[in-house]
């Protein structure tokens, strides 16, 4: 835990508590699928953390010589929710699509996008695998009925492509199909571009299996990450097509990084939402631009 020195009596201290959404069911069902405690306000297991301030100062008062001690919670996402503040009322409530190789990256900044913004978060391959029965049963369709697996995919995203308010972590499904490419125009789509290798470390040091992938989390790094290379190669096409890149590796490199281990979800989080702020000055200014004298 970080403890942070400033004094204390000298100036008042805000205490800026965490958001959390209130329980509201917005669907109780996705196609057959019923859905319960759709919306994450879990904290992050690693990126949620609450930093202690202790604060010391002497007290003018000569009566009262010394020093005192206050002590208040320090919200690491306070940056994140102001600029969530500002880009909020642009956005209207406009679904977020996060594309891209999955990774826990890319979980992570979907959940910390819902919280600052107030959205719900899905993960559209999680819909797809309970709608299916499960990871078995998933594993049988990618076997047998890859046509019925796919069509499954574009059920889940045409559902949530009709609410708003939510943070979407698309698997690669979303950008395989026309269709689906024409779904995630019903939102912002955010390309989340983590580099191979660390997703390859993922699979292999944490046995993360890629959801409608055969890649072995058992298999040595080399064989996983040009499996995944190849997998890359078949969706870049696709992962292009969203409005905005986010590349773990550019935001180490602006920020300074040497490994991109480093970048936290905040700095990535924080990247989206100028990126989605700068669409919408962009989109203002073209509707202005529209506008008859």
């Amino acid at each position: 835990m970080e403890i942070i020195q400033a004094p204390a009596g000298c100036f008042d201290l805000l205490h800026q508590k965490p958001f959390h959404s209130p329980s509201i069911s917005i669907r109780n069902r996705i196609s057959s699928l019923s859905l319960t405690s759709i919306n994450n306000t879990s904290p992050l297991s690693l990126n949620n953390s609450r930093k202690l301030l202790t604060a010391s100062c002497s007290l003018l008062d000569d009566a009262l010589s010394g020093s005192a001690v206050q002590t208040f919670e320090v919200d690491p996402m306070l940056d994140i929710k102001k600029k969530a503040m500002v880009v909020s009322p642009g956005l209207k409530g406009t679904s977020i699509y996060l594309v891209g190789i999955n990774s826990t990256m890319k979980s992570r900044l979907g959940n910390l996008l819902a919280e600052a913004l107030r959205y719900y978060y899905f993960d559209s391959d999680n819909l797809v695998m309970e709608a299916a029965g499960g990871e078995a049963a998933v594993k049988q369709l990618l076997d047998m009925d890859k046509v019925g697996l796919r069509e499954s995919e574009t059920e889940v995203l045409r559902q949530l492509s009709s609410m708003g308010r939510l943070v979407v972590s698309a698997g690669d499904g979303a950008v395989q199909t026309s269709t689906n490419l024409s779904l995630l125009r019903h939102g912002i789509s955010i390309w989340v571009d983590v580099p191979l290798d660390l997703v390859a470390k993922e699979i292999v040091e944490g046995g993360v299996r890629l959801f409608g992938s055969d890649i072995s989390p058992t298999a040595s790094h080399s064989e996983v990450l040009s499996r995944l290379s190849m997998l890359y190669k078949q969706m870049q096409e696709g992962y292009a097509i969203a409005d905005v890149t986010i590349s773990l590796q550019k935001v180490a490199g602006g920020l300074g990084y040497e490994d991109v281990e480093s970048v936290s979800a905040e700095d990535m989080g924080m990247e989206v939402l100028t990126e989605i702020e700068k669409l919408i000055r962009v989109k203002k200014m073209m509707e202005d631009a529209a506008r008859p004298f």
